[in-house]
Order: C-alpha cells, then sequence, then structure tokens
C-alpha cells in the first residue's frame, strides 16, 4: 500500500489563474518515486486558507504533507506562519539539509524559512513546508523522500533502524 501524501501549492497567481503550477506536479512525481501517492492542492497565500488545507489532508488521511511556496521573506510569504503553529515540534535537521543542498546552487536559498515537523494525532503526520520553485522541490524531496518510511515507521512506534 502506497503512503498518502498531500502537496499543497500556496499562491496566490496560481490559485486565481494567473500562473502555472509548475513546482507542484514535480513534487507529486518525485514523492511517488519515493512510494507516495500524492493529491495535490492549491490555496494562496493565505494563513487560514493554508492551515485549513494542512488540516483536511490530516483528516483526509495523509501521513506526509508537504506545501511548496510561502517560505520566503517577502511580506506574501506565509505559510510558514500558518503551518508552524500546528506542528507539535520541529526536525530542523530536515530543513538544514534543503538549505544547504540549494545553497550549493543559488545562495538565496539561505534566505528561506522552511520548517519540517511532527503533528502528533491518530496517526501522527510529518509535515514540512518546501520552497516554490522546482529547484526547491527538488531539494526537498531528495532529503525526505529516502526518509518517508522511517519517519512514518517512527512515528507508528517502529525500532529505530
Amino acid at each position: 500500500m502506497a503512503l498518502a501524501a498531500t502537496v499543497i501549492t500556496v499562491s496566490d497567481e496560481i490559485a486565481d489563474g494567473r500562473d502555472q503550477n509548475r513546482a507542484g506536479p514535480v513534487a507529486v512525481e518525485l514523492l511517488a518515486a519515493h512510494g507516495a501517492t500524492a493529491t495535490l492542492v492549491v490555496v494562496p497565500d493565505d494563513t487560514t486558507a493554508i492551515a485549513a488545507a494542512v488540516r483536511a489532508a490530516i483528516a483526509d488521511g495523509s501521513r506526509v504533507v508537504m506545501t511548496s511556496g510561502g517560505t520566503g521573506i517577502g511580506p506574501g510569504d506565509v505559510t510558514v506562519d500558518a503551518v508552524a503553529p500546528l506542528m507539535s515540534y520541529p526536525l530542523p535537521g530536515i530543513v538544514e539539509e534543503i538549505r544547504r543542498r540549494g545553497a550549493a546552487h543559488v545562495a538565496s536559498a539561505l534566505v528561506s524559512r522552511e520548517v519540517a515537523g511532527i503533528v502528533l494525532g491518530e496517526p501522527s503526520v510529518f509535515v514540512l513546508t518546501a520552497p516554490g520553485s522546482r529547484g526547491g522541490v527538488r531539494d526537498a524531496v531528495d532529503v525526505i523522500g529516502p526518509l518517508l518510511e522511517h519517519i512514518v515507521g517512527q512515528l507508528d512506534g517502529a525500532g529505530h533502524f
């Protein structure tokens, strides 16, 4: 059985049809290569809409929720502000590695505010806010993809391996 995931693209321009969703489909495709079947959702840059989409993904059974977009420092970059309060605890090593890999190609990756963490519940869920670029999504999935089975296994009580 595939691991259920949701990719949430956060963008006013994509939500209202002014731009094309380029990074979200890349995330879905890359997650599939790691055994996750992902649903793609688009929401505007709005903290209420973002938080509601994350909650809906969890309620629908996703064990992995990944947002794409809104992790920068601009006035409209509110994804982290919407998602971080939902997390029971952070996993800072995940985002440190994503930023490190991104900065090897683009220095501006260091200006991103991604967060990763766990939302405790029945079942608990891994959540990551990733950059909105295709390169940022690739870096993010390159880091989390090989860890997904381990992360969800740990959340379900598996031993360390």
